[in-house]
């Protein structure tokens, strides 16, 4: 897809003007310098974090009726990784993408069938990348889609994708949008929690300097919405509308800069190298920056 392109003057014209303007600010932005920053197509850097483990996700935006809308696809539930859980769509970085925008359009066409090279997805920006569970650094790349009809005609790709939906941006940063949603059931798998739309833990992360992190939870028309995708869409959703969310967004005691978690991951991925089959598996943890801001999240995933 290549770097980010103006999008055609109509396009945003189209748009309503407080929706305009979120995409102005999200064109503005400039993802935060980090000193470790991977140069993700050199296949190598100064930090050393593999290559292997690079991947980006499609933040797909677009207006439908007076709202700016996310698309969201819930996992198979036959996947190993995070089954029936709500993900962008997105994977790992091929030897043969051109850079992470190819990366994530390709992975949308292989998981939902968004056309490749669709003339009317137009890239917005790029936040800053963000660290899996599975320790892949993650870039997302986020885009305005300017023909919704497209959607209609998407499928989910068997055995990867369970579920195509969507969910309002704005309610992730004011949950009570969300009520005039046809939510999954209370009470249900997919929302089996007492509060109404919004839900958080604080979890204690030992290993990581005995630090803590808030998972955030958004109940939708489908799994809840929590983890890594939960932390990148309330990036997106902060950029778009320029304000923060309503709920306290980190917990008492929870890493605020990205270096020291960054450095603490690659200290342990060269303890597991050099203690082969024999140490201790790291606990899952998803880490990410809330791009644009100078804080960092580390998640995980429960």
């Amino acid at each position: 897809m290549g770097v980010p392109r103006e999008i055609p003057h109509e396009a945003l014209e189209s748009l309503s003007s407080e929706h305009r303007t979120c995409i102005e600010r999200l064109r503005r932005h400039q993802p935060e310098e980090v000193d470790l920053f991977v140069h993700i197509f050199d296949k190598a850097d100064s930090s050393g974090y593999p290559s292997a483990k690079l991947a980006a996700v499609l933040v797909l935006l677009y207006e439908k009726a007076g709202e700016l809308r996310v698309l969201l696809t819930t996992r198979s539930k036959s996947l190993r990784a995070h089954p029936g859980q709500v993900a962008l769509p997105g994977g790992k970085v091929d030897s043969t993408d051109a850079d992470v925008f190819e990366t994530a359009f390709r992975e949308a066409h292989e998981e939902v069938g968004l056309p490749w090279h669709y003339p009317h997805a137009h890239v917005v920006c790029t936040l800053r990348p963000y660290i899996s569970s599975a320790k892949y650094l993650v870039t997302p790349v986020v885009a305005l889609l300017t023909d919704p009809s497209v959607l209609d005609t998407l499928v989910p790709a068997e055995g990867e994708v369970d579920r195509i939906f969507n969910h309002p941006l704005e309610a992730i940063l004011d949950p009570s949008l969300a009520s005039k949603e046809k939510l999954a059931p209370k009470g249900s798998t997919d929302w089996p929690y007492e509060e109404e739309v919004y839900n958080h833990s604080d979890i204690d992360l030992p290993w990581l300097g005995n630090s803590t992190y808030r998972m955030h939870r958004f109940r939708s028309t489908a799994f809840a919405i929590k983890g890594l995708t939960s932390d990148i869409l309330i990036a997106t959703a902060g950029i778009a509308y320029g304000k923060p969310p309503s709920f306290e967004r980190y917990a008492p005691g929870q890493l605020k800069t990205f270096t020291p978690i960054l450095r603490i991951l690659e200290a342990n991925e060269g303890a597991e190298h050099a203690v082969s089959g024999t140490s201790t598996p790291t606990p899952k943890v998803e880490v990410g920056v809330a791009s644009g801001l100078p804080n960092a999240t580390v998640s995980a995933e429960k």
